[in-house]
């Protein structure tokens, strides 16, 4: 059983992904995340395979066996460096909110550390304030790089209307940010903290749902907020118009400040809306 410090589990174990039984379950978890018959789903083989040359397979198995999450990444090289993509990350819809994605990637974090990777990689959606959190909020990565449809065509029922935009994340595993982070030495910050700093897109109500109005890409202070909504969910059951707002005004402030010297550092909730904070580098 894996315990830590800041996020005790003893409900759930967290350990590889062994036998049949094992695999078997999370191609079904994968399936009914991002539903059935989803074409990019990670099939057995490559699960079994990518553990024996450095990958990681890990899941989060409840006391009678069920598997509620599980992490999965593969290991490479950059310049003669070892670095990893965390390529899946899920927890079924019932056991979410109760940190196992966090779980999950300290697990992978000690096991990578062991090997002596430290750096690693992901995407994800940058609307969805649950992931955002999780990732900056939690884990403390930083993000330097938004791409455009990332995975392309998805035929996924969470990517339908909204496309795959990511943002690419780094997390060093050895940082001392991370590290304090991850021991609560270092909370993220909180919505009167950064009450005073300019904001890229002002967040607005349309008939009771959150929108926001264009961003500014000409501003130039050091930190900067970009907002998103706090409940994506609801933004997507107002339609697709509102979806496809939302997605080309944070694509034009994630673009244009990315590529002006800025980088994400954080995440704050702000009750109807979120917030990324960026910082400008150097």
């Amino acid at each position: 059983m894996v315990s830590y410090a800041h996020n005790a589990l003893p409900d759930h174990e967290i350990r590889p992904l062994t036998t049949a039984a094992d695999f078997v379950a999370c191609i079904e978890l994968q399936e009914e995340v991002w539903g059935r018959g989803f074409s990019e789903r990670v099939p057995v083989a490559i699960l079994r395979t990518a553990q024996r040359l450095g990958g990681v397979a890990i899941g989060a198995f409840d006391l009678d066996g069920r598997l509620d999450g599980f992490v999965f990444g593969i290991t490479g090289w950059r310049e003669s460096a070892p670095v990893h993509w965390s390529d899946m990350l899920a927890v079924r819809p019932g056991a979410r909110d109760r940190g196992l994605g966090e779980a999950l990637k300290r697990h992978q974090r000690d096991l990578l550390l062991g090997r002596g990777v430290v750096d690693v990689e992901w995407t994800f959606e940058p609307l969805e304030s649950r992931n955002a959190h999780l990732n900056f909020g939690r884990l403390g990565v930083v993000a330097r790089q938004y791409v455009r449809d990332y995975y392309g065509e998805s035929d996924s029922l969470l990517h339908e209307t909204m496309g795959t935009d990511r943002l690419v994340v780094s997390w060093r595993l050895d940082d001392r940010r991370v590290e304090d982070r991850l021991a609560g030495r270092l909370p993220p910050p909180t919505a009167s903290g950064i009450s005073d700093l300019p904001v890229v897109n002002r967040v607005i109500e349309v008939d009771g749902v959150t929108a926001c109005d264009d961003p500014r890409t000409d501003l130039e202070a050091d930190r900067l907020l970009l907002a998103i909504p706090a409940h994506f969910a609801r933004v997507r059951a107002a339609g697709p118009a509102l979806v496809a707002r939302w997605r080309a005004v944070t694509r034009t402030a994630f673009e244009a400040y990315l590529r002006r010297g800025w980088q994400v550092v954080d995440f704050v909730r702000m009750g109807e809306s979120s917030a990324y904070l960026l910082d400008r580098i150097g």
